[in-house]
């Protein structure tokens, strides 16, 4: 028996049914307007394939659910297996391998984005575009080294990977919370302080330029800390940190809800494009010992990639293909794009649409044209993360995992008709196989050398 809908879902539900319920007239490609547009990137943290509603989930995500509805389901969009070298191939068009960064930049690290290579925010900067980044940064871990170097006019948020959700502190008790290059001291939920930024900004942000506004929510990744607001919606679920988990992911998406209905209320709607996707795959479980001085945890069961394979930090489709939608209202023709998109691909786009110029550095390939289009694309992709590598070349990946003491291992699946990766082909597909490690293996030698050394 399905659970009752509770009175807090009923109305998120209702008022983002208001915001997209409006009669659209979606023009073709030919007529797509020439004047630029706006940019709006919502991305969440570690959120899985089936944590959404849209997909089966049990979670209720009616806002992320109607931007799909009315907007453009990308459903190959392949990132990296975790967040910093996501968000780095984001900013930048490039895989993150190329700039050495294939795992999250963690501890004390003075591992940064590096600031020779040409970001997505400075270019729409040129361009005349305002920028802004609210919430999770993860590509520098000092205030030196924050969005401002890289393109931002205006950004907020924390600068590690993770946070107490209110004392906003990393996992080793640093501090993490800054506005506009200083750390400061907050009080608040990061879900609600990241929304009241973002609307805040768009309320009095100078409104005859376009604006580029990236909101990077630290939902639904660990510690969670839920308000009795959100966790009494999913009492049914019996286990606690997967009732958290529902908890945590419900409350972004009725914060992004939010962030839409500004939009519209200011008439700014129609011409912003929206982008929702996750950063990477969702993590299985966490058991911390030191973290926040084992003040929390653990945690058995978090997120669902079902019917996906695996989990963050893999090479397999668990990890490294996730939701993602594109709006853009009376523009968008709703349907299923079933092209295979990289992350690295955003960057051309914007610029594409903004109508900027392209740095030559960018590996990704606009899909302007595509997107409303039955055109058809789909480019080789490559992803590196810090346990394995693959290469996609419709309808085959293959994986290697490389060992320190052992031999190297590959695996080859048709990831069209084997969405799950239960069947390796390597064997029965020799030639396939033989001309796909090629292929990596060449990507693999353009990759930062100092990253280039085998795996435990």
């Amino acid at each position: 028996m399905k659970p009752l809908l509770t009175h807090t879902y009923i109305g998120v539900l209702t008022s983002v049914l208001l915001l997209f319920t409006s009669c659209e007239k979606v023009k073709t490609e030919s007529t797509l307007p020439t004047t630029k547009p706006n940019f709006l990137i919502v991305i969440t943290d570690d959120a899985g394939w089936n944590d959404i509603s849209l997909h089966g989930s049990e979670i209720k995500t009616p806002t992320i659910d109607a931007l799909a509805n009315n907007g453009i389901q990308l459903e190959r969009f392949y990132v990296n297996p975790t967040c910093s070298p996501t968000r780095a191939s984001l900013l930048t068009g490039m895989p993150a391998s190329r700039m050495g960064i294939v795992a999250p930049i963690s501890g004390r690290s003075e591992k940064t984005l590096p600031d020779s290579i040409a970001t997505l925010p400075q270019m729409l900067q040129k361009a005349g575009y305002q920028t802004a980044l609210m919430g999770k940064w993860h590509l520098g871990l000092q205030p030196k080294s924050g969005p401002k170097a890289y393109g931002f006019d205006y950004s907020y948020g924390f600068l590690h990977g993770q946070i107490d959700q209110y004392a906003h502190h990393y996992k080793n008790g640093d501090p993490s919370w800054y506005r506009q290059g200083k750390l400061i001291e907050e009080e608040g939920h990061a879900t609600d302080l990241i929304t009241k930024e973002a609307i805040d900004w768009l309320q009095q942000r100078d409104t005859t330029k376009n604006f580029f506004l990236q909101v990077a929510y630290s939902a639904p990744h660990i510690p969670l800390q839920e308000p009795e607001k959100w966790t009494s919606q999913y009492e049914f679920i019996q286990n606690k940190s997967r009732r958290d988990y529902a908890a945590a992911m419900a409350h972004m998406d009725a914060s992004f809800g939010k962030i839409i209905d500004k939009l519209k209320k200011s008439n700014q709607l129609e011409n912003t494009i929206i982008l929702f996707m996750s950063d990477n795959g969702a993590q299985e479980n966490w058991y911390p010992t030191t973290q926040y001085n084992g003040k929390y945890g653990p945690n058995d069961s978090l997120g669902s990639n079902f019917p996906l394979r695996d989990f963050k930090k893999s090479n397999y489709e668990g990890a490294i293909r996730v939701t993602a939608i594109v709006y853009w209202k009376n523009h968008f023709k709703n349907h299923k794009n079933n092209n295979y998109i990289a992350v690295t691909d955003i960057m051309p786009t914007f610029i594409d649409f903004a109508a900027a110029n392209l740095p030559n550095n960018v590996e990704g390939i606009s899909i302007k044209n595509m997107l409303n289009s039955k055109e058809v694309n789909n480019h080789a992709i490559y992803v590196r993360g810090h346990l394995q590598e693959s290469y996609i070349e419709k309808p085959w990946k293959l994986i290697r995992t490389r060992h320190l003491n052992a031999a190297t291992e590959f695996e080859l699946y048709n990831i069209e008709t084997d969405a799950t990766e239960t069947e390796n082909v390597i064997t029965t597909h020799p030639e396939i196989a033989e001309h796909l490690k090629k292929q990596l293996e060449t990507e693999f030698n353009k990759d930062t050398p100092n990253v280039n050394v085998p795996l435990k």
